[in-house]
């Protein structure tokens, strides 16, 4: 009986070994070379830490709670998203739609490129019941703005296109009225070549302390840092190739330590944002993410506020994308 129970776990356990290996190697093993620590901001990354700080306090701290149970305000971040397009020469365009008979609003910014396809970085706007949503995602949504004042006025080969999404978080998350699916669909159905969806989701909090990082499989801790003090790219195993371009190109630039994982969709945390509307469409995508409720304490509460947010490293991820984006331009 004990020799049966014996050789049965561990047939088990040679089992989740191989399908932990078989992910490291077609899912989770990255190019490049990573860093270990945050480097030092150089002068435009310190205006950039600004630029994101005041942005984060304009959504969460001065409008504060923004969704369909909080209309006025969720508008109130789609006229500040639409008004900070136009101020930095872009022409920003409403995809809207009905919800229980108010409307919902996709804001889009576009830089024609020379190239029919598509690079699109989005973000959603809304936070959910009960928050302010600084992180969450009132660091995507500065983070989504800053990249656009950067590439605004500026030549592409691809076609540019960011987006401030409605409605991703719940009761609407992972629904048919999810503002990034109702656009994803509007895309395909079109013909939008987009060949990149990158979502910027909960980018802002980061820690050194030990064991400040956890995850939504204990056999992913065999691979992965236990200190919160990096930013992690997720994606499908549809959109390996995307991830792992777009982590070779990060580490190329790096002053900040960056993971990346391409896994099943069903693993807890994978789906979490925007490009799973993406996915459903077809479309390659990719999450950037500091791991939210997997690092960050103050996940979907009221306490989720500006202070809360690490601006020196939240404004390396974001330089780091600007290089990022320019070089997937240029393949």
């Amino acid at each position: 009986m004990f020799k049966r129970i014996f050789f049965s776990a561990l047939r088990v356990a040679i089992a989740v070994t191989a399908i932990l290996a078989l992910l490291w190697w077609f899912g989770m093993r990255m190019p490049g070379k990573n860093i270990s620590k945050a480097a030092p901001l150089s002068s435009d990354e310190i205006a950039l830490r600004e630029e994101l700080r005041a942005d984060v306090q304009k959504l969460a701290g001065e409008i504060g709670e923004r969704n369909m149970s909080h209309y006025p305000q969720l508008n109130a971040a789609a006229d500040f998203i639409e008004d900070s397009f136009s101020r930095a020469g872009l022409h920003p365009r409403r995809d809207s739609y009905e919800m229980h008979g108010q409307a919902c609003h996709n804001i889009e910014a576009e830089i024609n490129g020379a190239r029919p396809e598509i690079l699109l970085i989005g973000a959603h706007y809304d936070s959910v019941l009960g928050s302010p949503g600084a992180n969450d995602n009132g660091s995507g949504v500065a983070a989504l703005l800053a990249l656009a004042r950067r590439f605004a006025g500026k030549t592409a080969q691809h076609t540019l296109r960011f987006v401030a999404f409605v409605n991703e978080e719940p009761p609407y998350f992972l629904s048919d009225e999810m503002g990034s699916l109702v656009y994803a669909g509007r895309c395909k159905a079109r013909g939008d070549k987009i060949s990149a969806m990158i979502s910027l989701e909960t980018i802002g909090y980061f820690s050194d302390a030990p064991h400040s990082q956890i995850y939504p499989s204990r056999g992913l801790g065999i691979f992965y840092p236990k200190v919160g003090n990096f930013i992690g790219f997720v994606g499908n195993m549809h959109s390996r190739a995307l991830l792992r371009r777009v982590v070779a190109l990060f580490r190329n630039h790096a002053k900040i330590p960056c993971e990346g994982a391409a896994l099943p969709s069903f693993i807890p945390g994978v789906s979490w944002s925007d490009q799973w509307s993406f996915w459903r469409h077809g479309y390659p995508g990719i999450m950037i993410t500091d791991t939210a409720p997997f690092r960050y304490p103050y996940y979907h509460s009221a306490s989720d506020t500006p202070d809360k947010l690490d601006y020196d490293r939240f404004a390396l991820v974001v330089s780091g994308m600007e290089k990022v984006i320019k070089d997937l331009d240029e393949l």
